[in-house]
């Protein structure tokens, strides 16, 4: 459509007839009552397309017919205006005449009825094509945004429900043609309802991990039924389900040997079995079960990792986890942990042990009656009698009468003016006590996440002591003992390696370790997770970082809100104690997982945060190369593990020693198996990152680029390695070149068939990096847009291989961006945010190019493009983090917020909620908004006790004691875990006073 350029229009200039034209079209215009006309048209239109109503009722009436022109012609008054419609035209003789080759544009009720006539044709020539029936029901969407009356609108929801119903019928077996409906059944049926026509979907497809997965979803979502105790049970449903669908697999993979299939559906389903035992996981830990969360990671690892080798039903297998499970053996993550299947083995060997010792002492004789002083029974005895004189006593001296405990409780609250047979909401009356009684809670379960086990032994909890005996426990502590019964409806036994680490990875990152990325952005799995988080994880928060202090400049600090959410796990305490739980898990997963370099990986940062938290002392000493090297003494084959511990110490500012390591494991490398051998062009790549990174902090950088080129030479030219002493010849660098095209070219057979694997990307990197220090810059980045054409699209968008590789192409062009045109930048950033829409780097690289060639207003379009277009938490975090702290950009913050939280995906989103809260309340001061947002939110994610606490935290200044009061009565019944009572809080503040 034209548009005016609102330029002086010279009326000498028109002819008669142009002038009248204009008069009367203008005069026509005018004559539109605005009022008259949104009562005719619609009743809620507000604001203009030009901004004017009227203009705005005009095209928002449907039946009124547009011009279109068919062929362009030269305008009748060039430079003055582009009209919206050209009625002229110029002759040959100069006279001006009507356009003949103007037609109108159909109306809405033609293309109602067009693309009616045209959806009902192709689902009847194509019953089978999901595609055309799913627009055929995006289309009556499309139908009943224009209809302004209820009635209109639920008649055409009814049409859109029998044309699913419809297709469902011809494609009973559709997950996104049942879906569709199901969401359609949600607008219309009642919660009973709904739940039924779900129950009979899942019954009938209960191996489904989607359905379940968007099941879960919907039960998150009703306010009214949410319950922990009710949502635990679905889980337990989804995971009992989804085991039985891959128990039948697995003794189908058997027998036809398919089970190291990456693309196998076996493997596809035990990894959506995965997902879903995280999310649960997730689930108790955002509830306030922490402990149960931890227990529940610890059993299915111990369960599906450390299994014994035997062959055992399900039935017996769990049987004798339960023996493991109430023993006080060290499971997961405590301190002397050996595994379900090493402790197994070595109880039997005691066991066997003891039986040939007493058959010894039977056959020397002797007596053999004397009872084990130290026994349990004897114990007990001495404990009981002890009892009976203690109440004996009690009963001689009346001056000592026995009291029960709770009446010297409530004695003391009586005493304190606290009257215990109140009405709890009665008692507090002041809401700064709510707000004290929130931040002990905060506390508390910052601390109280490790289980606590019945029975003393020699691991030791890491969280507190174990007690002696289970029975003088409180009835806190009692419910902080995960029991065999809390956790073995969801055991469930993993066949594939791929779903086994898949779990390894999602536990190391659910407690805060650094560890790669594990799957693709791409993946329904990270979207899942970043949808269900209540604070930000380290990766994100850093790119977010990244990305505001380039929009605020250096001067200017991270806003408050983002720094809210990124300081949410600061508690050194809490820290240090996971650090040290995750030191010893990992550990012990390298027995099932040997030679993993990310877990190895993950394993020395993990030691380094943990020396690093209870130590502040600085020192040069790397904290874990102790670690390092007894890992080494144990395998020293592990080349991968020598270029994981010389990378730490180079990061810790020591390059000769890394270097050392480096040259060792190089030089050992040959006569080494294959298998060991395949992972070589990592360690040389990471060598050569690593002299290239001293490069760019030294003076001195001819020197380490030298060395880099010495060590991809050696690689490319498959020369037996040699520490570097001279800078190599041109002979040399031809030989490496020639070698590295002909190593590319023998890889394009796997790439093309979507074999990519970790060590073929390092030596396409290594290969750029060689070109860049022989050549330069455009032949090292023309090698890795090379690499990609090997690869079909349709597998770039979902490796995680080849997204790493693009990641490192990404950052190539950022480091020689003064060399390179911005648009040649941009195109490939275009390109980077169409393949991988879900990738916080990505979109911290898009901010920092924007800010450098760009304007404001036109990186504030390219995100509401992609808000529209991809819709994502991740667009909308960096969105916010991009206005916010602008002056001037309330109404833009406020507004990206409601859009977002409209969507019904993201009102699932406990992290959307609390970062709008602490807008509110913290930057836009809006008292009556945040009351709004807050009761908004819990409604939207009850499950969430953080997002809970936050209105306790935020809002004591806001809302009513009784209001606060009543909260908490709502988390009791939801089930939200409390472990702080408020007559601590008023005993704490008593004893102050």
């Amino acid at each position: 459509m034209d548009v005016a350029r609102h330029k002086l229009q010279n009326h000498s200039d028109l002819s008669e007839f142009d002038f009248e034209l204009l008069y009367h079209r203008r005069s026509s215009i005018s004559s539109i009552d605005n009022d008259h006309d949104l009562d005719v048209l619609d009743t809620k239109l507000k604001g203009g397309r030009y901004y004017s109503v009227k203009f705005t009722a005009l095209e928002r009436h449907k039946g009124f017919k547009h011009i279109k022109v068919v062929k362009k012609k030269p305008s009748l008054i060039p430079d003055e205006y582009i009209p919206l419609v050209e009625l002229h035209i110029t002759t040959e003789n100069g006279r001006n005449e009507l356009n003949s080759h103007v037609e109108l544009e159909e109306s809405w009720e033609d293309e109602l009825l067009r693309r009616t006539r045209e959806l009902n044709k192709m689902s009847r020539d194509f019953p089978h094509d999901e595609k055309v029936w799913l627009a055929f029901a995006e289309f009556q969407d499309k139908v009943a945004s224009t209809q302004p009356q209820k009635a209109a609108r639920l008649q055409t929801l009814e049409k859109k429900i029998n044309i699913l119903e419809k297709a469902v019928e011809l494609n009973p077996d559709n997950e996104e043609l049942l879906l569709c409906l199901l969401k359609s059944y949600q607008e219309r049926d009642t919660t009973e309802s709904l739940m039924e026509k779900w129950e009979k979907v899942l019954m009938r497809h209960f191996d489904s991990v989607m359905l379940w997965k968007e099941f879960l979803l919907v039960r998150l979502g009703e306010f009214s039924q949410f319950k922990v105790s009710d949502i635990r049970k679905t889980y337990g449903h989804a995971i009992q389900a989804l085991s039985s669908a891959c128990n039948k697999l697995c003794r189908q993979g058997y027998q036809s040997n398919d089970l190291n299939s990456k693309d196998s559906s076996l493997v596809q389903l035990e990894l959506g079995l995965v997902d879903i035992y995280t999310n649960l996981c997730r689930f108790e830990w955002q509830t306030g079960h922490q402990e149960l969360a931890t227990g529940l990671f610890q059993a299915e690892i111990e369960y599906s990792l450390f299994c014994p080798s035997l062959l055992l039903s399900s039935h017996s297998k769990q049987k004798l986890f339960e023996h493991f499970w109430n023993s006080s053996g060290a499971r997961l993550g405590e301190d002397g942990a050996l595994g379900w299947s090493t402790w197994l083995e070595k109880e039997e060997q005691n066991r066997k042990e003891t039986i040939s010792e007493e058959i010894v002492e039977e056959s020397e004789g002797g007596w053999s009656g004397w009872m084990d002083p130290f026994s349990k029974e004897s114990t007990a005895k001495e404990e009981n009698s002890g009892k009976r004189l203690d109440v004996e006593s009690t009963e001689d001296n009346p001056d000592n009468e026995f009291t029960p405990l709770t009446d010297d409780v409530e004695t003391l609250l009586k005493k304190l003016g606290v009257d215990v047979d109140a009405d709890p909401r009665t008692e507090v009356k002041d809401t700064i006590t709510w707000k004290k009684w929130s931040q002990e809670e905060l506390s508390r379960d910052s601390e109280q996440w490790m289980p606590i086990r019945e029975h003393s032994g020699n691991c030791g909890s890491l969280a507190s002591p174990y007690p002696e005996d289970i029975q003088d426990m409180d009835r806190d502590q009692l419910s902080r003992v995960i029991l065999f019964e809390d956790v073995n409806q969801y055991l469930f036994s993993l066949c594939s390696n791929e779903a086994r680490y898949s779990l390894i990875s999602q536990f190391i990152e659910f407690f805060g370790g650094k560890i790669p990325r594990w799957t693709c952005t791409n993946n329904a799995s990270w979207l899942e997770k970043v949808l269900s988080l209540e604070s930000l994880e380290d990766s994100i928060s850093e790119d977010l970082r990244d990305a505001s202090n380039v929009c605020n400049g250096a001067e200017h600090p991270v806003p408050m809100v983002l720094e809210s959410l990124l300081g949410s796990n600061s508690d050194i305490s809490r820290n240090t104690s996971i650090m040290v739980f995750l030191r010893n898990a990992i550990l012990l997963c390298l027995n099932a997982f040997p030679r993993n370099h990310i877990l190895e990986e993950a394993l020395i940062t993990v030691e380094e945060l943990s020396f690093s938290q209870m130590s502040t002392s600085i020192s040069s000493t790397k904290p874990s190369r102790a670690l390092a090297k007894s890992l080494l003494k144990k395998d020293r084959q592990d080349l991968l593990l020598c270029g994981v511990y010389a990378r730490s110490e180079a990061a810790y500012g020591n390059i000769d020693i890394a270097r050392k390591i480096f040259d060792m494991a190089l030089s050992s490398a040959n006569g080494l198996p294959m298998e060991l051998m395949e992972h070589i062009p990592l360690l040389y790549l990471w060598y050569a990152e690593m002299e290239m990174a001293a490069c760019n902090s030294s003076s001195n950088a001819g020197q380490f680029s030298q060395r880099a080129v010495h060590i991809l030479s050696c690689l490319g030219g498959k020369l037996k390695y040699s520490p570097f002493t001279a800078e190599p010849s041109g002979l040399d660098i031809l030989r490496a070149r020639q070698g590295f095209k002909e190593q590319v070219k023998n890889m394009r057979s796997a790439w093309a068939h979507g074999d990519v694997k970790e060590s073929s990307v390092a030596l396409i990197r290594s290969a750029s990096l060689f070109e860049l220090l022989t050549t330069g810059w455009s032949a090292g980045i023309q090698i890795i847009k090379e690499a990609f054409s090997m690869a079909l699209p349709e597998r770039r968008s979902h490796s995680l291989q080849l997204e790493s590789l693009w990641m490192h192409y990404l950052r190539t062009l950022k480091k020689y961006i003064k060399q390179l045109k911005f648009s040649g930048v941009w195109e490939v950033v275009a390109q980077s945010l169409q393949m991988y829409p879900y990738n916080p780097k990505i979109f911290s690289t898009m901010v920092e190019v924007s800010c450098l060639f760009t304007a404001r207003h036109k990186v504030r379009q390219l995100f509401d493009e992609y808000m529209q277009r991809k819709p994502s938490v991740i667009v909308w975090l960096f969105a916010l983090a991009f206005e916010l702290g602008k002056p001037g950009t309330e109404h833009r913050v406020h507004g990206l917020f409601e859009k977002a939280l409209a969507i019904d995906k993201f009102q699932k989103s406990a992290l959307l909620w609390r970062c709008y809260l602490a807008y509110e309340t913290d930057i836009a001061c809006n008292p009556s908004a945040a009351r709004r947002i807050f009761f908004r939110a819990i409604h939207a994610c009850p499950w969430s006790k953080r997002l809970w606490l936050d209105g306790f935290q935020k809002l004591s200044s806001i809302l009513s004691a009784k209001e606060l009061s009543d909260l908490q009565e709502v988390m009791r019944d939801k089930e939200i875990h409390l472990r702080t009572d408020i007559y601590e809080i008023l005993l704490q503040d008593e004893m102050e006073v």
